[in-house]
Order: structure tokens, then C-alpha cells, then sequence
């Protein structure tokens, strides 16, 4: 039971945090329409698979569903590494950043022994000059015979990680001089020599609360049993590092959170069943610090343990107790604005300015040139900056200026799309969609000048569905903002899978038409 459990949540952050990534959300009808549009300098990153976001000063990063994007302007202009080299066509699957040098882990999807599909990681790239030069490093992967590992006086077995699968970095951080990636298959390693070499980090196995060098042990290091160690550990499988400071870590695992104090070397561990205050469960999918508050948060998701839930939890005393908040949310990541925490989930941004007492969701973020909105309720990522307030979800970025009042500001929506070739083209994205997860985006222009636009849907026999707006004003230009159908008929029911037909009617021109799939 406990194994099935664990694959289906480790199937789960996958999805979301991965293979998700591999669907085309910014809907570019072709595949050469998406790579034409790599290494190119623009207006909007060219993904709407936002994943995780790093703000320094006017400096954004963004890793994305097609690789890492950055604006130097604070969002007013787009650097995308897309199909360049040493990235290709791979998803990023972490960014981090330290003193100057941007790290990101690249990860893809290949075959397994059985022919199913499965993540494999494909290294690291990092730059020390803002993108205008990348050293890429290979994913860490160990020699056969690197069967055991030392620690302290004991000689520990150590099942050897030598391919990829299963083998991507979901998370880095960084100490003076080292850093520290975190994966399924291959655990907790680190590079003190920029990723030239790897060492695994020993975490306790699941029946020790603690460790250190000086303790008699004899356990095997291996995330899954199997022929080399007979006892897998979910402490094996990790998942997500912060460091608080110079000598301090914290890492969250299949089977909890592990504190170290002196730079990875002994670790306590704290988890759902072993604290009087614990966290809410032991898929630690996410972790934060907020330096203001010196408060650690943690994205603890339901595991195997009786009594377990999803939900956030956050210490202040450096995990000897925990406060859980947000139940049966499921959080991807976390930003702070000073005192302010925002959690990234399945079901909006979550904001709360009481160290978790009270949370808050945006009312609506409407792009306030364009009067385009972010209707999505999944995010990924946050982040923040001065008066700047960043949001990352599967549909698309959003930027907040904000103000003295809770998520009110000057908002702008960035969408990735393929700029129209005439005024007279037409297309939807994502096609083929699903309206219990997405909204499709229908592009059109009006070539730049003020109109009266209506739009409606039809099923594929022209019966009438839904108009979705009806001489709305408009001004829209060949890389103009869509507007969007729900997926619903006119009584509010999602309409049934099939093809539909769209009709743009722009003032009394004629008609644009297009075609969509919806696909549950």
C-alpha cells in the first residue's frame, strides 16, 4: 500500500510540475511554429507554463515549460533561451540563483525499460554574464561499482543511480561555495566545484528520526527496494533544499523535512508522526523562507501516514513545531513580499499578511491596457521585488504593481501566442482543449483600430452554442490579446467532446471562422 500510494503522488508532482509542462499551452498550432520562435527577443516569454520565478532587482528569471526566459526591464522586454544552445528543446525543471551565477535544471521525457513514458533529467546550465554564455553541466549519474558511501565511521550500502530516468533536479540551493540539488531517483547531492563532480548527501532512512557521523548505522541508501537493498526509504526520494544561512539546510523528502545545521553533514527529521506539532503530511513537494519573518514554509502534501492531510505548514523556531494552514490545498511553491507570504496552488494564490491567519485570493487580475484577464486557478510560482508582485500558472504570467491595499495595483498579463501573418487570420489555443482545465484563447485583429467585435461558437452542423461577446469594443493588433471561451453552451453547461466552429465578425467586415477541439 505504502509504494502504490507514493507512486501516485510522485506520479502527481510529475504532472504537475513536469509533464504538464510538455503540453503546448501557449498553442501554436504547429510544432515548427513554436521552435521559429526560439532565441528571439520579445514582448512576452514565450511559454505560459510558468514554474518557478527569481526576482533581483529590474532582473526577472523565469523557468518555463520551453526553457528559461528573462526580462532586465522588469517585465517590459523578453530574453528566451527556447531551442538555443546548450538548452534545445527541454523543459526546465528548477532555477535557482547565487551571487551573480543563474542555474537551471533541464529535464525531458524519454522511453523506459517497458516502453512507457517516464522523466529523465539532462543536466544543469548556468551563467555567469546574464545569458550571454551557458556552461552546461551533465545530470549527476553514478559509476556501477559506487555501491557504498562513508559517513563517518560507517561504510553505508548505496544503490549506484547510472542512467537518468526518474533522475531529474526539482530543486537547488545554494551555501558558500557549494551547491545542493535534490532529486527522485538520485536524492540529495552536492557540487563544491560548480557541478564538475557530485557527492551524495546521507539523509536518516525512514525508521531514524536523526543521524550523525558519530552514530553506529546499517541502513542502504536507496530511494525503492529492489534486488540492492531490500528496504527502500521515502527519505531517499527528495524532492525540495532551501538554505537559511551559511551553514543551515532544510530538505523535504517523500517521508518529511531534514534540518542541518552544519552544512549537511548530521540532520534531524521532522515529520506527521514523530512531533507534538507536526506539519500537515510528509510529501514535502516545496519549500520557503522568509527572512523577514524568519519563518520556514513548507508545501506538506498528503503521504502514507494515518492522520495525514494537505495543506501548508510554517515554523518560526526552526522546526521544532509546526502550524499547518490552507487544508486540502495542494501548494506547488511559495513567494514572499516582505511580511507578506503568497502560496502557489491548484486553486488560486493564496496571500496572507498574518504569518498564515487569514488568506486571500486576488479578485480578478485583469490586464488593465488590454483588458485581458488571467482566468486560470492553478499557479506554480510567486515572486516579488519592491512594489512588484510576479504570478506563475499553468495559463500564462502575471505582474502586479502593487500598493498599499492587499492585491490591488496595476496588473499585466503576459500571453505567449504566435503573432497573426494578417489581419484577416484567425486561430485558438489550446487546441485541442479541455474547459475543466483551460480556457480557450481565440486570437484575432482588428487591425489596430477601434471596432465592434462579436463572437460566437457553433457545434460542427452550424447549431448555434454560445456567444461569447457581442459588439465588444475591441482594438486589437496581429500580436494582440485573445479573448476567451469557457468551454460552455449559453444555459452554462460544458459542451460534450467534439469539434466547434468559431465566427469573429469585426464591425461589418467579413466573417473570420475557425476550428476547435474540445477533448474532456
Amino acid at each position: 500500500m505504502k509504494n502504490r500510494i507514493l507512486k501516485t503522488l510522485l506520479i502527481s508532482i510529475l504532472f504537475t510540475k513536469f509533464i504538464l509542462a510538455q503540453v503546448v499551452p501557449s498553442g501554436y498550432n504547429l510544432i515548427q511554429d513554436e521552435k521559429s520562435l526560439s532565441k528571439i527577443n520579445s514582448s512576452n516569454p514565450i511559454s505560459n507554463s510558468i514554474l518557478d520565478i527569481i526576482a533581483i532587482g529590474d532582473t526577472v528569471w523565469l523557468g518555463t515549460s520551453r526553457g528559461v526566459s528573462v526580462s532586465f526591464d522588469r517585465g517590459e522586454n523578453w530574453t528566451n533561451f527556447f531551442g538555443t544552445s546548450p538548452f534545445g528543446d527541454d523543459n526546465i525543471s528548477a532555477i535557482g540563483y547565487d551571487n551573480g551565477t543563474f542555474w537551471a535544471a533541464t529535464a525531458t521525457i524519454v522511453e523506459g525499460v517497458a516502453g512507457e513514458s517516464v522523466p529523465a533529467g539532462t543536466g544543469l546550465k548556468y551563467t555567469i554574464d546574464n545569458g550571454l554564455t551557458w556552461t552546461a553541466v551533465p545530470q549527476p549519474v553514478d559509476h556501477q561499482d559506487s555501491t557504498t558511501v562513508e559517513y563517518g565511521f560507517n561504510i553505508l550500502q548505496a544503490l549506484p543511480v547510472t542512467v537518468t530516468q526518474q533522475n531529474l533536479t526539482f530543486d537547488i540551493a545554494f551555501t558558500p561555495g557549494t551547491i545542493w540539488i535534490t532529486s527522485f531517483a538520485g536524492g540529495l547531492r552536492k557540487s563544491t566545484d560548480k557541478g564538475e563532480s557530485w557527492q551524495r548527501v546521507v539523509l536518516p532512512p525512514d525508521a531514524l528520526d536523526s543521524i550523525s557521523p558519530e552514530d553506529t548505522l546499517d541502513f542502504c541508501i536507496s530511494p525503492v527496494p529492489g534486488s540492492f537493498c531490500a528496504v527502500g526509504n521515502l527519505n531517499h526520494r527528495v524532492f525540495s533544499v532551501i538554505s537559511t544561512d551559511d551553514t543551515t539546510l532544510y530538505v523535504g523528502t517523500a517521508n518529511g523535512i531534514n534540518k542541518s545545521t552544519d552544512n549537511g553533514i548530521s540532520w534531524v527529521k521532522f515529520n506527521h508522526q514523530n512531533q507534538n506539532e507536526p506539519i500537515s503530511g510528509n510529501f514535502i513537494t516545496a519549500l520557503g523562507f522568509n527572512d523577514f519573518t524568519k519563518t520556514i514554509w513548507a508545501a506538506t502534501w498528503l503521504a502514507d501516514g494515518p492522520g495525514e492531510y494537505y495543506g501548508v505548514s510554517s515554523s518560526d523556531d526552526g522546526g521544532a513545531s509546526w502550524k499547518t494552514f490552507l487544508r486540502d490545498e495542494r501548494t506547488h511553491n511559495f513567494g514572499f513580499k516582505i511580511f507578506d507570504v503568497i502560496s502557489a496552488t491548484d486553486n488560486g494564490a493564496f496571500r496572507s499578511t498574518n504569518k498564515g491567519n487569514s488568506w486571500i485570493l486576488p479578485n480578478s487580475i485583469v490586464d488593465e491596457s488590454s483588458n485581458v484577464s488571467l482566468n486560470t486557478s492553478v499557479y506554480f510560482s510567486a515572486a516579488s521585488e519592491g512594489n512588484t508582485v510576479w504570478l506563475g500558472s499553468d495559463d500564462g504570467l502575471a505582474r502586479l504593481r502593487d500598493n498599499t491595499s492587499l492585491w490591488n495595483g496595476t496588473w499585466k498579463v503576459y500571453f505567449a501566442s504566435q503573432p497573426l501573418k494578417a489581419p484577416d487570420e484567425t486561430y485558438a489555443y489550446p487546441n485541442p482543449f479541455s474547459p475543466k482545465q483551460e480556457q480557450l484563447k481565440i486570437k484575432y485583429s482588428t487591425g489596430g483600430k477601434d471596432a465592434s467585435v462579436t463572437i460566437r461558437i457553433y457545434d460542427f452542423g452550424m447549431n448555434y452554442v454560445r456567444t461569447i461577446i457581442q459588439n465588444a469594443p475591441r482594438n486589437r493588433t496581429l500580436e494582440g490579446a485573445p479573448d476567451f471561451w469557457d468551454g460552455k453552451d449559453e444555459m452554462g453547461n460544458i459542451v460534450p467532446n467534439g469539434v466547434y466552429l468559431y465566427r469573429v465578425d469585426v464591425d461589418s467586415d467579413n466573417p473570420h471562422f475557425g476550428k476547435v477541439i474540445v477533448m474532456q
